[in-house]
């Protein structure tokens, strides 16, 4: 039997517990006029820092930082200027060190791009990994993406 890729099915943003409003920028636009790839990068950024440096959250405890070690980017449609986005974000996997993000961006209902991103927990001084903090692991719970099982992380 085959089985569908996660990437080739169409996301819902009410499955990304996270989200985030935005605008598309004249300058996100390249000689093509639509969206350059890289600005991508940067709306799938906005969404993850806006979640995980919001002191009201908790996700960034004092001496540790997050640094982004994969994004993995599905361009699905053209996006256009001028425009609103909704950013969405929704954790997947927790790591020792790590979590796992699936990010979309949509426009108009639809979504024009998706991506999977890690991010890393170090301590600032050594920048070296450390493990998750229980606090971490529970202040992720709200954010755990709608239709998956997150299992806690293997310590």
């Amino acid at each position: 039997m085959n089985v569908p890729s996660r990437l080739n099915s169409e996301p819902r943003l009410e499955d990304f517990p996270y989200r985030l409003g935005d605008n598309v920028r004249f300058g996100d636009l390249d000689p093509n006029q639509h969206v350059n790839n890289a600005v991508y990068a940067t709306y799938f950024e906005t969404g993850r820092v806006t979640l995980m440096k919001d002191p009201k959250i908790g996700l960034t405890p004092p001496g540790l930082a997050w640094i982004m070690v994969r994004l993995d980017i599905h361009f699905r449609a053209e996006l256009h200027w001028p425009g609103t986005i909704e950013l969405g974000l929704g954790v997947v996997k927790l790591g020792r060190t790590s979590v796992t993000f699936e990010q979309v961006v949509f426009s108009e209902g639809r979504c024009v791009a998706s991506a999977m991103s890690v991010g890393v927990l170090i301590e600032e001084a050594s920048r070296r990994p450390t493990p998750l903090t229980a606090a971490v692991i529970e202040k992720l719970r709200p954010w755990h993406k709608r239709g998956i099982e997150v299992a806690p992380p293997k310590l």
